[in-house]
């Protein structure tokens, strides 16, 4: 018997018919991606899961349990959206047990909570701080740590990480697959990022136009897409030799800022990007170095400018450089980016693991 069951699952907002007759099995302690163009019915599917959206034509059972008609609060599920959504008044700690407080657990059992799940993502330090205090990419871990504080077997993910910069999304990424393997949740995420859905899902589920298209592992939607637009949808394109220079493999939205600018000005600047590093460059824009919120938040207020917490620790690379190099070592050593210098040392770029998944992909199943 499946874990969780969808029976011909039908949905319509006025005449809009936005799912129709879903059949689907989910099995336990899978994490499966639900994944198509906007409007393909992904959310609301997510969302007669959690009791969020009436369903008006079949049924929902967990582990052979009808649930369709059951009180959202009732069915012990746990769920991420792609807005924060914390407390401002609250502090880290409140924020994360709000279920379990309502639950009547101890306050004891609560600090327990808070504490267990910071030290999986390394907050354990920022338990007594507000939403304002933490970087957008913090906030979001937050969130998923909420989601998780009663302990529910089933984790739902609305786009939790599309409003994050690229980095703190492949780091967070990397989180929530950890912690999905470590407790051995069943998660369903709701993703229209082709290199999001290949890097976290165990079954990947194509929708469009509120029918399911394809149900397969990543490998093998990637190997045989059930038509013409899951290929396109993946990136398939006409074959071609594999690009071997670095600068193929790299981004070019990136965070920077030159190295005379006020930390308060900086820390702004990442607050609104929501990032944790910024790229520093001199005033004729040649590449200095990093500068992290850490560093800002323990040093900041003794200076005027950021030039005295620039770091220089991060890989760099030269536009023409072989891509190899930095790609083995982003795989071998879990670093998060390596920057990307043109020949008079301004940035052009940075490197990640999506980013080269994605050139990769292109061209090996092209």
């Amino acid at each position: 018997m499946a874990y969780i069951t969808f029976q011909n699952i039908n949905k319509k907002f006025g005449s809009l018919h936005v799912l129709k007759g879903i059949d689907l099995e989910v099995e336990k302690g899978e994490l499966l991606t639900l994944l198509g163009p906007s409007g393909c019915g992904k959310s609301t599917l997510l969302r007669c899961l959690a009791g969020l959206e009436e369903v008006q034509e079949g049924k929902i059972f967990l582990e052979g349990k009808d649930i369709t008609d059951m009180d959202a609060r009732l069915r012990q599920i746990g769920m991420v959206f792609q807005q924060y959504s914390l407390f401002p008044n609250m502090t880290v700690a409140q924020n994360i047990c709000i279920v379990p407080k309502l639950l009547k657990y101890s306050k004891e059992k609560c600090d327990e909570i808070v504490q267990d799940l910071l030290k999986m993502v390394g907050m354990e330090e920022h338990a007594g701080k507000y939403p304002s205090e933490l970087s957008g990419g913090q906030q979001q871990r937050i969130g998923v740590l909420r989601a998780l504080a009663a302990s529910p077997p089933i984790v739902l993910m609305d786009e939790p990480f599309s409003a994050l910069d690229p980095m703190t999304r492949e780091t967070l990424q990397d989180e929530v697959k950890k912690i999905q393997q470590k407790l051995k949740k069943t998660v369903v995420f709701v993703s229209h990022d082709m290199a999001e859905a290949l890097k976290l899902a165990d079954i990947i589920i194509f929708m469009d136009k509120g029918e399911i298209v394809q149900m397969a592992s990543p490998e093998e939607m990637l190997a045989n897409p059930a038509n013409e637009l899951v290929g396109s949808f993946l990136g398939k394109h006409a074959g071609s030799a594999a690009p071997s220079k670095v600068e193929n493999y790299m981004r070019t939205n990136v965070y920077s800022v030159r190295n005379d600018r006020g930390i308060l000005e900086c820390a702004e600047l990442m607050a609104r990007g929501s990032v944790d590093t910024l790229l520093v460059t001199d005033e004729d824009g040649r590449y200095q170095g990093t500068v992290s919120i850490g560093d800002i938040r323990h040093w900041g207020r003794e200076l005027k400018s950021v030039e005295p917490l620039i770091r220089q620790a991060t890989r760099t690379a030269r536009v023409g450089d072989e891509a190899k190099e930095s790609v083995d070592y982003l795989l071998d050593t879990g670093a998060n980016y390596v920057v990307v210098l043109n020949e008079d040392d301004t940035i052009a770029g940075i490197v990640t693991k999506t980013s080269v998944a994605r050139s990769v992909a292109d061209n090996l199943w092209g």
